[in-house]
């Protein structure tokens, strides 16, 4: 029998790829057959990966937040690989404060990375995407946007991170909305806490058993763990499946 998750073939772009869950994502994609396209700020880490990987991998080294950079990726990746069938946005900040004490370049800054970067990558692909369908070109298009928790029911001293991921959602609708008609799915999806440096605090032994009170599953995800439902986003096991928002967070949000 096939592998309905299968994704030989396919071009997918990664990004804040380096670690945690970009990682994750990547590693499993390649595993599935995929030529991947790596993008974090991390020169090291991601060459790292790539040397590992070996083949059907390469890196693109900068920032999301920066339109050019990202315009510049995606040409450079279609050059190199004749077309890209799926993007997974996962790149991503957090700068804490409480809001009464949020500085405007604290808020800015997670902003420009976890909504506008998202919105810099989809616009991108998303043309590349239209303009190959146009010409004729069925093969598949997918985007997964990442989101989180804090999206969905908002969050404690990140209210920069919870608007933008929120925000993410919208931009996830929006487009799935224009898209979707065209041949391009475009999915969300929103994790709980995921053992990874970005969650450090919250996994520490002052957050920990609170937060852990909450998850009916009663424990955190792995990022290997996590990453199994955006392949399946980007596989054609997710083919009739657009516009949607899936939480993997063990429980922590249910019916919602």
């Amino acid at each position: 029998m096939q592998n309905p998750m299968d994704l030989t073939g396919r071009n997918i772009i990664v990004t804040g790829a380096a670690q945690g869950i970009g990682e994750a994502v990547a590693r499993l994609a390649h595993g599935l057959g995929a030529t991947v396209i790596l993008n974090d700020m991390q020169a090291d880490k991601l060459n790292a990966i790539v040397r590992d990987l070996g083949e059907r991998v390469e890196a693109h080294v900068g920032s999301v937040a920066d339109p050019a950079f990202v315009q510049g990726m995606v040409d450079k990746a279609v050059a190199n690989n004749g077309a890209i069938h799926g993007l997974v946005n996962n790149a991503g900040i957090v700068r804490a404060a409480m809001a009464k004490n949020m500085t405007v370049e604290t808020w800015q800054s997670v902003i420009d990375v976890n909504l506008s970067g998202v919105f810099y990558c989809l616009q991108a692909v998303g043309r590349h995407m239209l303009e190959r369908i146009e010409s004729g070109d069925s093969s598949p298009a997918s985007i997964v946007n990442i989101s989180s928790d804090a999206g969905r029911r908002g969050t404690i001293g990140q209210i920069n991170y919870g608007a933008a991921k929120s925000g993410v959602m919208g931009l996830t609708m929006s487009s799935a909305r224009e898209w979707s008609g065209k041949g391009i799915r475009i999915n969300t999806v929103l994790f709980g806490v995921v053992e990874t440096p970005m969650t450090e605090v919250i996994r520490s032994e002052k957050f920990r058993d609170g937060i852990m009170a909450q998850v009916p599953m009663g424990r955190f995800s792995s990022p290997q763990e996590v990453s199994q439902p955006v392949a399946f986003l980007l596989s054609e096991a997710a083919s009739y499946i657009t516009g949607q928002h899936l939480s993997v967070n063990g429980g922590y949000t249910i019916g919602v």
